[in-house]
């Protein structure tokens, strides 16, 4: 899939904005501040409805204006979408294809965005929830029930934490257990079974990219001992869950982590090999996304110079071309060398808010 048009109404400093896109590499240029990233941060809005800079969406907007608007067509191999996000209030509204009814999960299913910026090293040094989101992002795009699933259990979770906290008795407690351990089973199997995939995959890009530190490895954590159902555990816990008036084993329990035979722990490894280490992960989760879709989605890529040196710079977008995937790049300044090898379809000049064509 590629994005062929990209609209932006008041996203940081960008007022209004449309953007022709080519299918294959897309450039970026202009000095810091000027609102590269924003043109990133705007197409992947649309497949994930948050954005990969902050938590607090209403930082989004333009300061004194609204609303926060996004439109695009999307080029899959057979058919053409028409997206729409818009920012009303606290929410946020999605429209498909002229449908002002579509949910949010439609918008998401139809835009694939994968994206990697200067802080997706906290893919492997931060906090759990990163890897949760990024490991069901993934199972998301391969498994069809996976967003209505999560919904339930998020239900069963929220109305379980309620009760421990009003100190519920244990007939009630004994109900919410079955049915938040009923809604993660299938959960955890899917997971499982992606992350399976995407340690197949990931392996052999980090024994590329992080040779010195030999013996790659994942670990997958996934939030209780899956030798019996969590419903067993729940009831091991309950008592602890009670003083702590919160869920402790469960689906949002579960984390992933990379070992090296040289490097044991992420607290080892250096800045620069865990930003390859989150390349190698986006790499591995494109290829995932291409078998079970049959097609690539859009990758995102912000500040590559700045974030690699120059032999891991020509790896990573060689790699990346090579795919056949739609490619974001911004930069404020590209290697004559690293373009002369790696020449792109299209290139923006962004100042100020304001984004020109140059070729």
């Amino acid at each position: 899939m590629h994005l062929t048009e990209l609209r932006i109404q008041n996203l940081r400093n960008i007022d209004g904005e449309q953007i022709d896109l080519a299918p294959g590499l897309n450039l970026f240029v202009g000095a810091n501040g000027a609102g590269k990233t924003s043109i990133l941060e705007a197409a992947y809005l649309l497949s994930h409805g948050g954005s990969f800079r902050t938590y607090q969406a209403e930082h989004l907007q333009r300061r004194g204006a609204e609303p926060l608007a996004l439109f695009a067509q999307i080029q899959t191999d057979s058919l053409t979408h028409r997206l729409g996000l818009l920012r009303h209030g606290a929410r946020w509204i999605a429209k498909l294809d002229g449908d002002a009814s579509a949910k949010l999960t439609d918008l998401f299913a139809a835009c694939a965005v994968v994206c990697f910026e200067p802080g997706s090293h906290a893919l492997i040094s931060g906090s759990a929830d990163g890897r949760r989101r990024f490991l069901d992002w993934g199972v998301f795009h391969v498994e069809q029930d996976f967003a209505p699933r999560m919904r339930r259990y998020r239900r069963a979770l929220r109305q379980r934490n309620a009760l421990l906290k009003q100190a519920a008795d244990e007939e009630e407690l004994s109900i919410w257990d079955e049915e938040l351990s009923q809604a993660a089973e299938p959960l955890a199997e899917a997971r499982e079974a992606y992350i399976a995939r995407f340690e197949r995959q990931l392996i052999p890009l980090l024994d590329d990219y992080l040779p010195e530190l030999a013996g790659a490895g994942l670990r997958f954590r996934p939030g209780w001992n899956r030798s019996a159902p969590l419903v067993e555990a729940l009831r091991e816990v309950r008592q602890r869950d009670r003083a702590l008036g919160h869920t402790t084993r469960g689906l949002h329990r579960a984390d992933w982590s990379l070992v090296f035979a040289k490097a044991p722990s992420h607290e080892q490894l250096s800045r620069g090999q865990e930003k390859l280490c989150a390349i190698a992960c986006t790499l591995a989760q494109v290829s995932l996304y291409r078998s079970a879709r049959g097609e690539n989605p859009i990758i995102a890529f912000d500040d590559l110079c700045s974030e690699l040196d120059a032999a891991h710079q020509a790896a990573a977008l060689a790699a990346l071309i090579e795919s056949g995937a739609q490619i974001l790049l911004t930069g404020t300044e590209i290697s004559p060398s690293l373009l002369e090898r790696f020449p792109a379809q299209r290139t923006f000049h962004v100042e100020q808010g304001r984004v020109r064509k140059v070729l």
